[in-house]
């Protein structure tokens, strides 16, 4: 009998893009999932949060592209699921600009210094 993989089989790329001050909370919450590996970029955007105004020299300027980081974390033996609730509950604040978390299959994986395919890669 053959024990059941999580994924469907498969290799899944959880994508988040959240506040940057809730990036240690999100990867001690991806730690105790199981799910320590992952890339951060900063980046910026908008969505639903509010556009902030300011004043400089003077001069009214609008800031509407919000500082963010995204993080990428690719599993193929721990469920997407729990590493989506595991970033939903260490970025959670209740107020706008909290972010999104995409979930996406993966193709293929190489795994360079050992040329591993796959599963294997991740």
């Amino acid at each position: 009998m053959s024990e059941e993989l999580p994924n469907d089989g498969g290799i899944k790329m959880v994508i988040a893009i959240v506040r940057p001050d809730k990036l240690s909370d999100v990867k001690r919450s991806l730690a105790e999932a199981g799910a320590p590996s992952l890339t951060v970029t900063n980046v910026s955007g908008r969505g639903s949060q509010p556009a902030k105004k300011g004043q400089w020299r003077g001069e009214e300027y609008t800031v509407d592209l919000h500082q963010k980081v995204k993080i990428e974390c690719v599993v193929s033996d721990i469920p997407a699921e729990d590493v989506v609730e595991a970033i939903a509950d260490g970025a959670h604040t209740g107020e706008p600009g909290d972010g999104k978390v995409f979930v996406t299959s993966v193709d293929s994986a190489l795994q360079i210094r050992t040329g591993k395919t796959g599963r294997d890669a991740v």
